[in-house]
This record gives structure tokens, sequence and C-alpha cells, in this order.
């Protein structure tokens, strides 16, 4: 019997950030590219069906606030930045949430281009992540995509995440919901110095833990790897699958170069300017 198969979003807005927007947005490029239903899970059910079209959604689902805080500086290229609530506590709970046999989790901020991700649902991994990373400038080096920390584990994306329904899986997400309660014990243990919650710490942590705290094969590749502009670039222009960036230079603070993609998903870090463009989309 096939599989039930579809893609997962979180948008949970900030007074700076319209994720609801962004996963209205990615919803429309992965029923395109990757022939997929979506689920969403938000907070602002009310404000996506007044604003938008929400039968863009396979299903949605109310989310309820955590209460736990987390701020975070969010910049618009070099030379603009805003502090702003950063809700990310809902991801280790998309394992009970799903309606899919297999699921695809996706950042809103990922930017589906091509068809490659399909794959993942013929595949017989289970539970597949990205872990190698490339910057489209393919100059500047950020070590903070390695390792979670200077003397810590493997860094894993939590940005884009397949896995299938089973028992191991199910002990993978709960072991992520207990770190993310316990973050204070876990951030000492692993070296990571600030006190921001991030996911893709709390999932490399737990993947280092399944793998019995050492390099282990319990998460499998996505496949290619994880594309990836900075807050500090400037996603400029969209045309379909083509899209401009102005790329800060390496060690030229506020001095850009512009780098064009076609048929590349991106990671866009900088989501004021991702949603100006969007903007421009569907006016």
């Amino acid at each position: 019997m096939k599989k039930s198969s579809g893609a997962f979003l979180i948008a949970s807005n900030n007074m700076h950030i319209d994720y609801v927007k962004q996963a209205v947005f990615l919803a429309g490029r992965i029923k395109k590219y990757l022939d997929l239903p979506t689920t969403i899970l938000t907070d602002a059910v009310d404000y996506l069906n007044d604003e938008f079209d929400p039968t863009v959604f396979d299903r949605i689902i109310p989310l309820t606030p955590s209460g736990a805080t987390n701020e975070k500086l969010f910049f618009d290229g070099s030379m603009y930045q805003r502090q702003a609530i950063f809700n990310n506590r809902s991801r280790s709970k998309v394992y009970d949430l799903t309606p899919y046999e297999q699921t695809l989790l996706l950042d809103t901020d990922y930017i589906i281009s091509n068809d490659l991700l399909k794959s993942c649902f013929i595949s017989e991994d289970d539970f597949s992540i990205y872990k190698n990373s490339t910057d489209i400038a393919q100059v500047r080096n950020e070590k903070e995509f390695e390792f979670i920390s200077d003397t810590s584990v493997d860094f894993y994306w939590a940005t884009c995440i397949f896995f299938r329904k089973n028992p191991v899986n199910k002990i993978f997400f709960d072991l992520v919901q207990h770190i993310e309660q316990e973050w204070d014990h876990y951030r000492r243990v692993y070296q990571i110095t600030s006190n921001l919650f991030r996911n893709d710490f709390a999932f490399s942590i737990a993947i280092h833990i399944m793998n019995g705290f050492q390099k282990g094969k319990f998460a499998k590749e996505m496949p290619g790897k994880m594309m990836y502009t900075t807050d500090r670039d400037i996603l400029w222009e969209l045309d379909g699958d083509e899209l401009m960036f102005l790329v800060e230079k390496k060690d030229y603070h506020g001095q850009y170069t512009p780098i064009r993609t076609k048929g590349q998903t991106i990671h866009v870090m900088n989501k004021f300017s991702l949603n100006r463009l969007i903007d421009k989309e569907i006016a």
C-alpha cells in the first residue's frame, strides 16, 4: 500500500517577519515542484484565512504558543537589523502532529526550485537531514555550520528533514523535545555559549545521542547539498526558478556581488528581503 506523503511547515509571526506569508508562498512551490500536499502548523489561523487562500494547504493545525521566549537579531543585509521574538519551539512536536506517514519538514524560508527532494520518498532511508552545506558565494568559510560549538559535535540543519513514522523516529523526536525542555543543561554539556535555543543544535545533539555519543549512521544525508545565503545577503530578484542575490563580499562589510541561481533550492536567511520579493510575486 502506498504511504501517505506530504510537506509540513510551521509559521509563527513576530512583529517584523511574516512567516505565514512565506508558508503560503512555499506551499505553492511545493505543489509545483514536488507535487505534494502541505500541512501548516500556525498560531495565526485567523490571519491566514482572512489574508490568503487557505486552500493552498492540505490541513491547517492551530499552534498553541509554548510560553517559552526566544529573541534574536534579524538582519536585512549588513546595515539593518531588528531584535524580535523567535518562535521556534514547535519543531520537536511534528512527529506527533503530521498527518502523513512520510513527511518533509521544511523551514518557510527554504525556497524550493527543483524536484530533487522527491527522491526522499522512494529512498530506503527513514530519516534524512542535511549535514553538508554550501554558501552560494563559495568563498566564505562559515565554520558555524560545521560544528555546533568550537569543541563540540557535528552541525546538522533542521531546515529540511525527511522522516517516516516508525518507533525509532518516535524516540528521536521525543529526545529532541526532551533536549528542548532541558536546554540549559544540554547547551552546557555541549559547550554552547549562547542562551538562544536553536533547532539545528537540538537536532544535532539528538543525532549525536542516537549514534551512541559518537559519529554514526542514524541520520542519512538528504540528496544534494544544503545551499544557503546568510542574513547579510539580500534576495533581489525572484522569477520562477531563477533567483538573484546581492551577496556580501568576504571581508568587505556592506559591499555586495550579484549572484544568480537557476533551478537551485536555496535557504534564504534574510527573511526581510524574502518577504519583499513575495509581496511582488503576489501583487
